[in-house]
């Protein structure tokens, strides 16, 4: 019970952390290329965890988990950046934020597929019902922001879901931010090139918001919020731990308003608080 306990509250530092990735995204993409934000937040953590990874002597990774490592790196640190910050070009941060709600349930349902986990039938209730709350919000309210973004942030969550799942995964063996440092590491060849191809011609007119934001997502949410959710995975379950995700898009909605002045309508926080409830139900029945 308490390695179950010590997942959850790992996991739920995770959360507060990843929460602040959208805002944040949206403020770096308001000056930076999603492409070049996408790489140099790559590669700024990629350094980051190769520094810890020397430091520390860490062992290399064996061949078997290679083909895990890259799909981590094609999830979260390639996909999920890549597609939302596209995303974000077209629909607002709080926006965005709402699908995040239907991220839990496709951690779960990949966790199931490569994690070999089973968890119980009214699990999936509650996980089911938390991402209607979600899905249902953006039907009713498609006509109102744009189809390419919506459809950006679903293949970024489904992304991120893999990564998530293959993530908690392969941290049962080398440990959570050993497998996000090695993800990294293996995608420097790719992205340390891809900063130099896609670089903004000129700096000086780059806003300190969107430096901060750059700051943010390559530090936080590309790093450290993976120390404590791939933890937390890990000793408390992909599929369970992973529900927490629904209280993501609260948080981030807040940030939204607060940072961005963003409206944050009566039907954001009704699907949000109705995704949240669905949390409990769905972590009383994880085992």
């Amino acid at each position: 019970m308490k390695k179950l306990t010590q997942g959850w509250i790992s996991g739920l530092v995770g959360v507060i952390v990843f929460a602040g990735s959208l805002p944040a995204t949206r403020l770096a993409v308001m000056d930076f290329d999603p492409v070049f934000l996408t790489a140099v937040r790559a590669t700024l953590a990629a350094l980051l965890g190769g520094v810890v990874l020397l430091i520390l002597k860490q062992r290399l990774p064996a061949k078997a988990d290679l083909p895990a490592l890259c799909i981590v790196a094609l999830g979260v640190v390639v996909g999920f950046p890549l597609l939302s910050a596209l995303a974000l070009q077209h629909v607002t941060s709080a926006h965005a934020t709402v699908f995040l709600g239907i991220l839990p349930l496709f951690t779960a349902v990949f966790a199931v597929w490569r994690g070999d986990e089973r968890p119980p039938a009214l699990f999936w209730l509650f996980a089911l019902l938390g991402s209607s709350f979600v899905a249902g919000y953006a039907a009713l309210n498609s006509g109102h922001a744009s189809i390419i973004g919506g459809l950006l942030m679903l293949g970024a969550v489904m992304a991120c879901g893999l990564g998530y799942a293959e993530g908690g995964r392969l941290s049962r063996a080398l440990g959570g931010w050993q497998v996000i440092s090695w993800a990294l590491v293996l995608s420097l060849p790719i992205m340390l090139p891809m900063v130099w191809v896609t670089r903004p011609k000129s700096l000086t007119e780059v806003s300190v918001t969107a430096w901060a934001g750059l700051i943010y997502v390559s530090l936080f949410s590309m790093f450290i919020g993976f120390v404590f959710w791939y933890r937390g995975l890990a000793l408390g379950g992909i599929a369970a731990v992973g529900q927490l995700q629904l209280i993501q898009p609260f948080i981030a909605l807040v940030l939204a308003a607060l940072l961005l002045h963003e409206v944050v309508s009566m039907g954001m926080l009704i699907s949000t608080l109705g995704a949240v409830a669905c949390v409990i139900g769905a972590k009383k029945y994880a085992v």
